[in-house]
């Protein structure tokens, strides 16, 4: 689903915040579109017009920054497949959509890749929380992809799932670094064959 964002969620059952709301929004632009490590806290503080103190008010520091900018983003990929799956009912036409919106982001503009795989690479220690945000959202993901192989009956759905997401991970790299369009078609045709295959 869409992987470019700048959406924010609040924390918990804390009230949403207008300046923690711009926080997140900011930084999701900037870090999505420059890198993480290449924007500092400063420029997303002047950016989003927040003083520094409110900035920890809401925020322990960068990597806490970072981590909630990745968990907005998969908040608001589970809404979008949740969606989905509400109006598809599930099952071989959700796999479809799901390939679909992943194949129409990687053609839009402004396109930089996968915002969690560009996060690891910037984060590789596994115990880190931005690192551990990631593995939170490709667990998830890869999960949702067994439970619609499993409701269209394929024989081996974990194996299906697996591909798939395999597919999804090699059309975000070559969506940014190749051709767009053939990576989006290349996805949209190996989803297609898994879910024939069953």
């Amino acid at each position: 689903m869409t992987e470019n964002r700048t959406g924010s969620a609040a924390a918990g059952t804390r009230r949403p915040s207008a300046a923690r709301a711009r926080l997140l929004a900011t930084a999701s632009r900037l870090f999505y579109t420059e890198g993480i490590r290449a924007v500092g806290v400063d420029r997303v503080m002047a950016e989003a017009d927040v003083a520094r103190g409110t900035f920890y008010r809401h925020f322990e520091g960068k990597d806490d920054l970072v981590r909630g900018y990745l968990e907005a983003t998969d908040l608001n990929i589970r809404a979008q497949v949740d969606s989905a799956a509400a109006a598809t009912g599930g099952g071989a036409a959700l796999l479809q959509g799901v390939a679909r919106a992943i194949g129409q982001d990687v053609c839009g503009p402004g396109f930089r890749g996968c915002p969690f795989i560009n996060a690891a690479a910037e984060y590789p220690d596994p115990q880190s929380p931005v690192h551990q945000a990631v593995l939170t959202h490709r667990a998830w993901f890869r999960q949702m992809l067994e439970d619609a192989f499993r409701a269209i009956g394929a024989t081996r759905p974990g194996q299906s799932a697996d591909t798939m997401f395999a597919l999804r991970d090699g059309a975000m790299v070559a969506g940014y670094l190749s051709d767009a369009e053939t990576a989006a078609r290349t996805l949209e045709h190996g989803t297609g064959l898994l879910i024939a295959r069953g």
